[in-house]
């Protein structure tokens, strides 16, 4: 029996290394994906699923994938992952084996469809006409279920002067499919290391606190965010209704406010 209510945990932007005590300016983030793990094992009902959304690894080791793995696989929820403008994809092919890699599946009385923003050699992202084409064939299929898009790159300008020139660069292509798709309720994405929502007709736009750093809202140039490091639950109801709140970790650090990239 599917239950009324169906939980994720959207985790997002984690920049694993190879090496456990590498630091992302100044940000431990091995140590800060284990704050915000600590804090899932500690939710009551747990998540159903654990939804990743891009740039898991800052280098796209294999061995900072195996070590994801290894850290959420005791969780023991399903987990589902797409790949951000840091990752590799073949990596994350050869070595997130216990998580699912489906990119299309039904859970809890909802359809989710995960996309590839990964436009290879570059920080911005971009669709592909196949997963365009693949995104709208998949909706024509299935337009009565409530569905859930997730994507690694947003796809609207969070007013961030530098951060807007790495955002989702043929989203126009992307929108008109969704406005033709009554059944889309959300989109979910990462990159943008912050909180974010827009709407959009029927449809709900929102981007999630990183694991690790924050960037400055709003903010011309680059600049860090002084807010913890988060993660995002989302509660999805059968009726095609659904809640969300962002989860902040408490986490002691020091970062390189002085750095003008990454």
């Amino acid at each position: 029996m599917i239950s009324s209510q169906f939980r994720i945990a959207q985790i997002t932007d984690l920049h694993l290394f190879a090496e456990s005590d590498q630091c992302l300016l100044g940000m431990p983030t091995l140590r800060s994906l284990n704050a915000v793990i600590e804090q899932i094992q500690q939710l009551s009902p747990k998540p159903d699923i654990l939804l990743l959304t891009g740039d898991l690894s800052q280098d796209g080791t294999i061995k900072s994938y195996q070590r994801l793995q290894a850290l959420l696989s005791p969780l023991k929820i399903p987990t589902y992952w797409l790949p951000g403008n840091h990752d590799c994809i073949e990596a994350m092919e050869r070595s997130l084996t216990q998580f699912y890699p489906d990119k299309a599946f039904e859970r809890g009385g909802w359809r989710f469809l995960l996309l590839s923003s990964q436009d290879p050699g570059y920080v911005h992202g971009r669709l592909s006409a196949e997963g365009l084409t693949w995104l709208d064939q998949q909706l024509v299929q299935n337009p009565n279920i409530p569905t859930l898009v997730s994507l690694h790159h947003p796809p609207f300008a969070v007013n961030s002067i530098w951060l807007d020139t790495s955002s989702l660069q043929n989203n126009a292509e992307l929108l008109e499919i969704l406005d033709r798709a009554s059944q889309v309720k959300l989109v979910v994405f990462g990159h943008i290391h912050q909180e974010f929502q827009r709407q959009r007709g029927n449809v709900t736009f929102l981007g999630t606190p990183s694991t690790c750093i924050q960037f400055a809202r709003e903010s011309d140039e680059f600049a860090l965010g002084q807010e913890t490091p988060g993660f995002r639950l989302i509660q999805l109801y059968q009726d095609g209704t659904w809640e969300s709140q962002v989860k902040r970790v408490q986490f002691n650090y020091s970062l390189d406010l002085a750095a003008t990239g990454y």
